[in-house]
């Protein structure tokens, strides 16, 4: 079921960028994040509430907080560098690169979490560099 999620993830994760980049004309980008930033959040509540998830809140430990609160930092980090990276460069180039962080997040993943690397996933690594590169250069 992990891949019709995923797929589901990439298609709106497309419509996300091809949206932005009509959004964003004419406006700041960090504002733009910004606007994005408070639907996703209502969203992402009102889905919690809805589904009464938001009882479980005291059972979050202490270590869960920590790493999703800097998990959220780099998500700012990443939309804010994104829909700038959008605002000036086309959305067939800009978000290819973006999508290297495919290939940072199994090497981050190898060094951190220990996770095994087959030769598949190297040489899907190497594809999608390959990839970012014929886009970019």
């Amino acid at each position: 079921m992990w891949i019709v999620y995923a797929l589901l993830s990439a298609l709106f994760a497309a419509l996300t960028s091809v949206l932005a980049k009509v959004g964003i004309e004419g406006i700041n980008s960090n504002l733009a994040t910004a606007i994005r930033t408070a639907v996703v959040l209502l969203l992402a509540w009102g889905i919690v509430f809805a589904t009464g998830v938001h009882q479980q809140i005291s059972s979050v430990s202490q270590k869960s907080w920590t790493f999703l609160v800097l998990s959220g930092l780099a998500t700012g980090g990443s939309w804010l560098f994104f829909y700038k990276a959008l605002q000036l460069g086309s959305a067939s180039r800009v978000v290819p690169v973006d999508k290297f962080s495919v290939v940072l997040t199994i090497l981050l993943s190898f060094i951190f979490l220990h996770e095994a690397v087959s030769m598949k996933v190297i040489a899907g690594g190497a594809l999608i560099t390959a990839g970012v590169l014929c886009v970019v250069l």
